[in-house]
């Protein structure tokens, strides 16, 4: 295979699955503290357009991170009011979340940038820029590294080297750590958390907060990095993507990392394939290979994985025992 090719490749892959990665991290946290979460699509896509709009309106990268990780948490926390607080159904609550941003984000567009539901084209200066912008030019001239290490591994932004390192300090927070264990077990027996003398509630908030802001990563991703403005539903889908991911990585960090960038080189993959014809079947439709990384996830939640070793308390709403 041509490094051209090759280099071109991980770096399409790393691109498209960094928030992927993060939304799965998300989702990992809430749903190791017994906390399912089908919701990380709405929150998602609400951050995308916070950080587009404070982006926008501001001209600020800072203030378009915090504001896209502001409404992430404030979205958990609205879940956790529902789920946590008054022991709602989870599922029911995830779905409500992802039809309001669906719905409030096309509606606060219109409203404030009369732009058909999406935001101004943010300046380069908002946006994240790579992070050593001359290291493919200064690899050119050598044969395969400079393909392959400088286009494909050094031609990223923060976000993308954050998300990577990310999985490792959320393996480390969760096996290594004592809030870490306490989370662990109040998805496998919040009783037992309980009789220990240690908040259920309080856990689960927190691994709703750390499920907001990592959300709100992955929105103003798709906004500072890799689009130049927000467009409704431009999420679309991977939010139910990344939780693919997180199941087929049975709840831990590092496989769902390998499930992210399996749907990430896909997704590049099926892009490289659009207007190509191949022997014996002619040109694939777009619609076909746009698809694969769709496909993918059916064929893997429909049992090619094994049996899943969820959480044990995963989906069941916690009653204090008087």
């Amino acid at each position: 295979m041509d490094s051209e090719l090759i280099g071109a490749l991980l770096a399409s892959t790393l691109r498209v699955a960094t928030p992927l990665i993060l939304c799965a991290l998300a989702g990992l946290f809430s749903e190791r503290s017994g906390v399912v979460d089908i919701g990380l699509e709405g929150k998602m896509l609400f951050a995308a357009f916070a950080a587009g709009a404070s982006g926008a309106a501001f001209g600020s990268t800072s203030l378009a991170l915090l504001f896209a990780m502001g409404s992430g948490v404030l979205l958990s926390w609205l879940h956790g009011f529902a789920c946590v607080s008054h022991r709602g159904d989870q599922v029911v609550s995830g779905v409500a979340i992802n039809i309001l941003a669906l719905g409030l984000t096309v509606v606060l567009g219109l409203a404030w940038f009369h732009q058909g539901g999406q935001t101004p084209p943010l300046s380069n200066q908002v946006r994240l820029q790579s992070i050593w912008p001359g290291a493919a030019a200064a690899l050119q001239g050598i044969p395969f590294i400079g393909p392959v290490l400088g286009d494909g591994l050094l031609s990223h932004n923060a976000l993308v080297y954050a998300a990577l390192l990310l999985v490792g300090a959320a393996w480390w927070t969760l096996y290594r750590t004592r809030f870490g264990l306490r989370l662990r077990a109040v998805g496998e027996n919040p009783h037992m958390v309980d009789a220990a003398g240690v908040s259920v509630i309080r856990l689960r908030y927190a691994a709703l907060t750390l499920n907001g802001l990592l959300c709100g990563l992955a929105g103003s991703y798709l906004v500072l990095a890799q689009s130049a403005a927000f467009a409704p539903n431009m999420t679309a889908g991977r939010g139910f993507m990344a939780l693919a991911a997180l199941i087929f990585g049975n709840w831990r960090p590092v496989p769902a990392l390998f499930a992210c960038l399996l749907f990430g080189f896909l997704d590049a993959t099926a892009i490289r394939l659009q207007g190509v014809s191949l022997p014996g079947i002619g040109e694939v439709p777009v619609q076909a290979v746009q698809a694969l990384p769709y496909l993918l996830t059916v064929i893997l939640l429909a049992g090619f994985i094994g049996k899943p070793a969820m959480p044990r308390a995963l989906g069941r709403p916690y009653l204090k025992e008087r």
